[in-house]
């Protein structure tokens, strides 16, 4: 994977948002040190075993994920600061009064910052309510919002038409974000067809990346990037009768989808095949092995050096690859003078609006602060 550039701090410069499964989170522990403090990944939990926690105590230093909770039950046992872990909470607008306290706790023990998402298909309640949302998320929490990221979170864009509504819908989002000192904005997409049962087998099939194109169309507003992975932004509806070998493999502008059905010889045999065409396709990287963990496990099952794997194996190389691919076009020179998404001047994001300077704030007696002060 490719390093920073420029002898600076590094500043993350990805935002994915990852299933806390255990390929996605495989992947992550296996990126380099030196790359680690570049994604800031924001992890789904379905639900907390010590499994979970576990791989999270074994992260890659520099490597510091945020962690949603949502969908969990709103009790003690998920509140994040009981886990031990270095990690920022993931604030919901519709979160519970004692779950925002609860985030705060947890943002002030590591980071002293959280990460607000703001679902775009969701959270649909017109300017004025969204600012009494984050006010509120603000009061609870006792962060400033300079101590939070917002995470524009456009859902699935998988398709021309997903892409028309979502664009319009986003910049109403981003418009409104601007009434805030945000830390950095960022606007992340899953563009991976819910599933791919429908798709040819034994050939690699070519997907437009949809979620890439709406970052790109949103280039004037100088945001952040994130994504879902190689996953769906809903959850996958493939059944059992679909565990097919399957690789994702991300390019430019879109994925070759590897999903092999051959009949005939040994499980290895057949999954051997799947890597070996790959390893002979044009998208190859040229740095080969070197590119990142998945692409070395690929190229030893293309060597038969290995076993067929797991669907959590397949899964975990298809993200490894996709994690350094982001990052090495993110990275290259030009790429976006605003990588990070930190858009809080005008200088940031040179060909979009001026920043509107955030209402004054006081804190009350116990140290809390209180909703902004309305501009005159």
């Amino acid at each position: 994977m490719v390093p920073a550039h420029g002898g600076r701090a590094a500043e993350p410069v990805y935002r994915p948002i990852l299933a806390s499964r255990r390929g996605q989170l495989e992947a992550l522990s296996h990126l380099d040190s030196a790359v680690a403090p570049l994604l800031a990944p924001v992890l789904d939990v379905s639900a907390v075993d010590e499994c979970t926690v576990d791989i999270l105590r074994r992260m890659p230093a520099g490597l510091l994920p945020a962690v949603d909770v949502s969908a969990l039950p709103d009790s003690p046992a998920t509140e994040l600061a009981r886990w031990g872990v270095p990690l920022v909470p993931v604030v919901g607008l519709a979160e519970s009064d004692r779950r925002l306290a609860a985030h705060g706790v947890a943002a002030r023990a590591h980071a002293r910052r959280a990460v607000v998402r703001l679902r775009a298909g969701q959270d649909r309640s017109g300017p004025d309510a969204t600012t009494a949302a984050v006010e509120r998320v603000w009061r609870y929490t006792r962060l400033a919002p300079e101590e939070c990221e917002l995470l524009v979170d456009a859902g699935d864009v998988c398709c021309p038409a997903d892409l028309r509504l979502a664009e319009p819908r986003v910049r109403r989002l981003l418009d409104w974000a601007r009434r805030h000192s945000w830390r950095a904005v960022t606007v992340a997409a899953g563009g991976m067809p819910p599933t791919l049962s429908r798709l040819p087998t034994d050939e690699p099939v070519r997907l437009q990346r949809w979620d890439w194109q709406l970052w790109q169309r949103l280039a004037d507003l100088g945001v952040g990037y994130g994504d879902y992975g190689v996953g769906p932004a809903l959850p996958a509806t493939d059944g059992p009768a679909d565990r097919l070998p399957t690789v994702r493999y991300t390019t430019d502008g879109a994925w070759w989808v590897y999903r092999w059905s051959r009949r005939g010889g040994r499980g290895d045999e057949r999954f051997a095949d799947l890597c070996r065409t790959l390893v002979a396709a044009p998208h190859w990287p040229a740095a080969g092995a070197a590119f990142s963990w998945g692409d070395q496990e690929i190229l030893r099952r293309a060597r038969r050096a290995g076993g067929a794997g797991s669907t959590a194996t397949w899964a975990a190389w298809s993200t490894s690859h996709h994690l350094a691919h982001v990052l090495t076009t993110l990275l290259r020179p030009g790429a976006r003078d605003n990588r990070s998404g930190s858009w809080r001047s005008a200088e940031d994001a040179p060909r979009a609006r001026p920043v509107r300077p955030a209402p004054p704030r006081r804190r009350d007696p116990a140290g809390r602060l209180t909703p902004p002060i309305p501009a005159r």
